[in-house]
């Protein structure tokens, strides 16, 4: 059986900004500041990683503050709450996903797949996204979040760890494939081994997804066949 990760910005879908404007207004509600957000990247990060990024390059005092931090993610999540909803919001799904996690349920019901998430979204806005976009969040069986982890790298053996309280199989090495649109997808899983499908639907070509060490490397998810080979090889 293989855990198949994946990202959420970028990968699965595209919400035109909103979760980059929640975080600005969220850094000024409750810091007075948002630090130089415009052209901070923010593709690869955990939400937390952000904001901490934000206020260091600031010079907030309270930048290391776990508390100020999670005051932060938690204003961040009502905003996203309120700027998806907004009748002006769309979220688009990237092309091929849908008929991907389609092609991937006889899989599942196979036991040769357990699908999942691993994003730095924290775990609501995940969710909240998810939604936005009209796929179900319990369609993923498992996941490993920017609220459990500031650091992505600490991820993938969160995720493991949850499929194999769930299935009782152990997850480990090139049974993990992460599938996800930047270098730090890629990177991520190498300290337990895990394969990259990356995709180049974000901000990363193909060249630079394929130079940071990925396996497979699609332009978009369109081509289901080719894509579903690449993850269940």
């Amino acid at each position: 059986m293989k855990l198949v990760l994946f990202d959420i910005d970028g990968t699965l879908l595209w919400t035109d900004g909103a979760g980059r404007r929640a975080i600005q207004q969220a850094l000024l509600d409750e810091m007075g500041t948002a630090g130089p957000i415009h052209g901070h990247r923010f593709d690869g990060k955990t939400d937390p990683q952000i904001v901490r990024e934000l206020l260091a390059l600031a010079a907030h005092p309270d930048a290391e503050s776990e508390a100020r931090v999670e005051a932060v993610c938690r204003r961040y999540v009502e905003l996203l709450q309120a700027e998806l909803a907004k009748p002006t919001q769309t979220t688009t799904v990237m092309a091929g996903v849908r008929e991907l996690l389609a092609a991937l349920e006889p899989h599942e019901a196979a036991r040769r797949a357990l699908v999942g998430l691993l994003t730095g979204n924290l775990e609501r806005g995940a969710a909240l996204k998810l939604r936005s976009a009209g796929l179900d969040p319990a369609r993923f069986a498992v996941g490993a979040y920017g609220s459990d982890s500031h650091r992505r790298v600490d991820l993938p053996a969160v995720a493991a760890r949850r499929a194999g309280a769930r299935t009782g199989r152990a997850f480990a090495g090139e049974r993990v494939v992460i599938v996800g649109d930047t270098p730090e997808d890629v990177a991520c899983g190498r300290p337990i081994g895990a394969r990259a499908v990356a995709v180049a639907t974000g901000f990363y070509d193909v060249a630079a997804l394929r130079a940071a060490g990925a396996a497979h490397v699609f332009p978009d998810l369109s081509d289901t066949a080719a894509v579903l080979a690449a993850i269940l090889a």
